[in-house]
């Protein structure tokens, strides 16, 4: 049948993404009870919906602040290429420039026999 190979870092990203996500929905539901429990002063249901929104909002919020670190990851990543590129290739002028002096000094023979 028709499979499909397995991409080994894809899946386990899926995973971890997974994990986290799963992670952040307990602890958004463990901090909006901590919160909820300390309004004795709202009825049981009335505490159950601030923990509900509460926990919405952390996730949200938690979402949003995953998504500015990836940003951020990205445009790191952007600039450290380009670092890297620049440097690569002053490097090679420098290489291409030292082979040229050397070449014009007559210190470096090419012999084509």
């Amino acid at each position: 049948m028709g499979e499909h190979p397995l991409d080994t870092a894809e899946f386990l990203n899926d995973v971890e993404g997974h994990l986290l996500l799963a992670a952040a929905r307990q602890e958004g539901r463990a901090v909006a009870a901590r919160f909820a429990a300390r309004l004795d002063w709202l009825t049981e249901g009335e505490r159950e919906e601030v923990a509900r929104q509460f926990a919405t909002e952390y996730l949200a919020l938690t979402r949003l602040s995953w998504q500015r670190t990836a940003e951020r990851g990205r445009q790191l990543r952007d600039e450290y290429e380009l670092t890297y590129r620049l440097l690569r290739q002053r490097l090679l002028v420098c290489c291409l420039l030292g082979c040229a002096v050397l070449a014009a000094t007559g210190l470096v023979t090419v012999s084509l026999l």
